[in-house]
């Protein structure tokens, strides 16, 4: 990617960028600018020193925080989890947790940057969401509903950002399985994570306002056998992940 490709970026907050894919879009976004990633934890790689760290955790009741990294024009929320369980082996505590962090926690992240949105200097913005938002998810009903919760909050944002006359949006990112994250059962890969960060960064930096990798390739198929009978195309999906050797 081309300083041009990313234009007048100075700064930005990455919201889980310790690992994964915050760490591998951080560092994309640290070769054009200062970036502060937001985590629970330190990240797990050496950081280039334009890249600042400050402790957060999304359960917290209060997120004044947001109110004191306002000097920024790029917004990334990569935080979530989740697990592959039954919804009878997820605890109450659990449940509320996982809403929490993967939806509550965005909207109000997003509600301290709305100003910056609705203005019409350019604001750059992306979530991840998941491609479980779109569709049943047997052994991620939680997870699911939290991501789905995502969508049409980020989907409804859009509309009354266009309606209000600014070209700012907000980028959902919805993925299905990701190599070398954590999240896939693998140990986190810059080698994978690096090129995806890079794209994702660059269709943000576009406004564009749905990312879903591997659309053409594969989702596109499953959406259609989807919106044609979900209960089948929910079995199907309860059977693959039953037999993916991941379910806990």
């Amino acid at each position: 990617m081309t300083n041009e490709s990313i234009g007048s970026c100075n700064k930005s907050v990455v919201v889980g960028g310790s690992n994964g894919v915050g760490l591998a879009v951080a560092l994309v976004l640290a070769k054009t600018g200062r970036v502060v990633i937001v985590d629970r934890v330190k990240p797990d790689a050496e950081v280039p020193s334009n890249v600042e760290f400050v402790c957060f955790d999304l359960l917290s009741d209060d997120y004044s925080l947001f109110d004191s990294l306002q000097d920024v024009n790029k917004l990334v929320v990569t935080a979530g989890f989740g697990r592959l369980s039954l919804f009878q082996n997820v605890s109450e505590d659990e449940l509320v947790r996982m809403m929490q962090v993967n939806a509550v926690g965005v909207m109000r992240i997003i509600r301290h940057y709305y100003a910056k949105l609705l203005c019409r200097e350019d604001f750059y913005c992306a979530v991840m969401g998941s491609i479980a938002g779109f569709m049943s998810s047997p052994f991620f009903a939680v997870y699911g509903a939290s991501k789905a919760a995502l969508k049409i909050f980020i989907e409804s944002l859009n509309v009354e950002l266009l309606k209000s006359g600014t070209t700012n949006r907000i980028l959902n990112v919805s993925p299905g399985s990701l190599k070398g994250t954590r999240f896939s059962g693998a140990e986190n890969d810059l080698s994978f994570t690096l090129p995806f960060a890079e794209e994702l960064v660059g269709r943000m930096m576009k406004k564009e306002d749905l990312f879903i990798p591997h659309y053409e390739e594969i989702f596109k198929e499953v959406l259609a056998r989807y919106a044609a009978d979900f209960r089948t195309e929910g079995a199907h999906s309860y059977d693959y992940k039953l037999n993916s050797g991941r379910v806990k």
